[in-house]
């Protein structure tokens, strides 16, 4: 018989609370003001992004994962399905092939003879993908481009786990398709746009998340913010602690790396912002790196 878990009473109240906000916003504040519902429902969706990472990680129910997983069972993106974004994020995590263009799931680089050979039109989007004006307005375009292209070939070849993690994002699709038509007031056009908004405000994340680095430990940014973002992104601002003690939960890194500051940032090499504030004026409309992998050898 298995042991009772404690519950992590952070992470499902704060959960409650994402689901209560996106229920009021698509219902009664979307009969209010349709333009307070969107943003609404955008930020609930990417905190509720945000708390499935969380998820993936086994939280809030340790050594839980089916129970964990239900709790974000329908997940209010819409476009990622729960199961491939466990199994892609958690093959991410292995620090030693991380931003590799073939390894990494989560990586923006491409291999440079791939990078040659693209038309100059494509060339010039990705280099603008790589400013952070970029990565909000086409970002979220792109990433599901890359994201279901990859799925498809890997379903087309017979990937039964892929496939399953498609197959069981019908049902969750379904729900969120009842509640959209039967009891939402926001139009599904809102929604869409929504959707797209909570998409962006990720982007922002992980724009400069990992870098290519010869070194695998100075490949992880700290971002030592406190404010909105980092709460939305449940301190995976902080995201060379998360990498390093990936089964600590979010409330408890801010602390873990105040005691630890220096050794985090002498681990890393120093790729640290003081803020997002930083992030934005250093990014803006400025590249923070080539879009081939600088240390992947053409060909």
């Amino acid at each position: 018989m298995r042991k009772p878990v404690r519950p992590e009473w952070p992470t499902l109240i704060l959960l409650a609370i994402c689901y209560g906000v996106w229920v009021v916003a698509t219902t009664n504040l979307a009969e209010w003001s349709l333009a307070a519902a969107i943003i609404m429902v955008a930020i609930a969706s990417a905190l509720h992004a945000s708390l499935t990472h969380e998820i993936v990680h086994g939280h809030p129910f340790p050594g839980r994962e089916k129970l964990n997983l239900a709790l974000v069972g329908v997940p209010l993106v819409a476009t990622v399905p729960v199961l491939r974004f466990l199994d892609t994020h958690l093959a991410h995590h292995n620090d030693a092939v991380l931003t590799d263009p073939y390894d990494d799931p989560e990586s923006n680089y491409l291999d440079p003879k791939v990078w040659a050979g693209l038309p100059r039109a494509a060339q010039a989007i990705l280099k603008f993908n790589n400013t952070l004006t970029g990565r909000l307005l086409v970002g979220p375009v792109l990433g599901h481009v890359a994201f279901m292209s990859s799925d498809w070939r890997a379903a087309r070849a017979g990937d039964r786990r892929v496939i399953l993690g498609w197959v069981l994002h019908i049902p969750a699709l379904g729900v969120l398709w009842l509640w959209l038509t039967e009891i939402s007031s926001m139009p599904i056009w809102a929604y869409i746009i929504a959707v797209y908004g909570a998409m962006s405000i990720l982007k922002i994340r992980t724009f400069l998340e990992h870098q290519a680095h010869e070194r695998a430990s100075g490949r992880t940014v700290i971002i030592e913010d406190r404010g909105p973002l980092a709460f939305m992104f449940l301190n995976n601002n902080l995201h060379v602690v998360h990498h390093m003690h990936p089964k600590v939960p979010w409330y408890k890194l801010p602390a873990l790396y105040a005691a630890h500051r220096v050794h985090y940032q002498r681990r890393n090499g120093g790729y640290v912002f003081r803020s997002y504030g930083e992030v934005f004026r250093r990014y803006l409309v400025s590249r923070k790196d080539p879009v081939a992998h600088p240390f992947r050898p053409a060909g």
